[in-house]
């Protein structure tokens, strides 16, 4: 599914454990990694970017060295640029069908964010991007080295959008590839229907309750897994958080747009909150953009 996969590295925490958790990818048949390091010059005075190439060869040997113990082949490289594009650069050169990059833990107010590199490499991205959340240090530390594994439990919200089925095609693939629960979830926004359309909310649910069993009967078919479906009425956001913790889902799968996306990427998307905000880690498919 993920046979070649770039890995943007840096010297940090979330970083070093995003490299154990990439171990977890051989089941969905990762077999190359390459190593990334980029920084832009211009953020950098000249006088230590040669220092700083040395620090960064230095890491990217520890990490290498890790990989290729869990059995990876794995090629490093550093770069200068602007990440946005040197990330994406490197991923179409290369052939890679997913970026891997490390995610801080999280801030209520969502201020750690990706330390400091997500922005550019999620909203520049025509590669599926797996943000790897450092649950390892959080207070659920040994049982998340245990449990945190990609084929433990899926999270896939849907609004039934078109960027909604196309990432859906990617979870029947992770289904197939040996995922063992999925929860598909529905949230009937509370914003767009209240007042004046909550007179029509049991329609609606019926209706996406037909859908949502649709999807359930495809991902049965691929294989013999738990399949729970859920519908709520409330705010997409608030909801796909609270399920993800209350169940401590490793994985959540969605879109980067849904339905009626509009400049949303500027004033606060589902996806981009969902980043902002969750404990978990998050496979993110590009959609269909405007």
């Amino acid at each position: 599914m993920f046979g070649k996969i770039i890995v943007v590295s840096e010297v940090s925490n979330a970083s070093a454990e995003m490299v154990k958790y990439i171990k977890s990818l051989k089941s969905l048949g990762t077999k190359e990694c390459i190593l990334l390091q980029c920084f832009n010059p211009q953020d950098v005075d000249a006088g230590v970017s040669s220092y700083l190439t040395s620090i960064f060869n230095e890491n990217l040997q520890q990490q290498s060295d890790l990989l290729i113990k869990q059995g990876f082949v794995v090629k490093t490289k550093v770069v200068s640029g602007n990440i946005k594009n040197e990330v994406n650069r490197v991923a179409m050169e290369e052939d890679c069908s997913l970026i891997v990059v490390g995610a801080e833990k999280h801030s209520m107010i969502g201020g750690l964010f990706l330390g400091g590199i997500g922005y550019d490499v999620i909203y520049g991205s025509t590669k599926p991007i797996l943000l790897v959340r450092d649950t390892l240090s959080d207070e659920r530390e040994d049982e998340s080295a245990k449990q945190n594994e990609v084929i433990q439990h899926v999270l896939f919200p849907t609004d039934f959008s078109e960027n909604a089925d196309i990432a859906f095609a990617y979870v029947k693939e992770l289904v197939k590839n040996g995922v063992g629960h999925v929860t598909i979830f529905h949230i009937q926004d509370e914003s767009k229907i209240n007042p004046y359309l909550l007179h029509r909310l049991v329609e609606f649910n019926e209706i996406d309750q037909e859908r949502l069993e649709k999807l359930k009967t495809e991902l049965l078919l691929q294989n013999d897994i738990n399949v729970d479906i859920q519908i709520r009425f409330s705010s997409p956001t608030a909801e796909i958080l609270k399920i993800a913790d209350e169940q401590q889902i490793p994985l959540v799968v969605m879109g980067t747009q849904g339905r009626g996306f509009i400049k949303e990427i500027f004033m606060g998307s589902v996806s981009h909150n969902i980043v902002r905000h969750s404990s978990s880690s998050i496979l993110l498919i590009p959609g269909m953009r405007e």
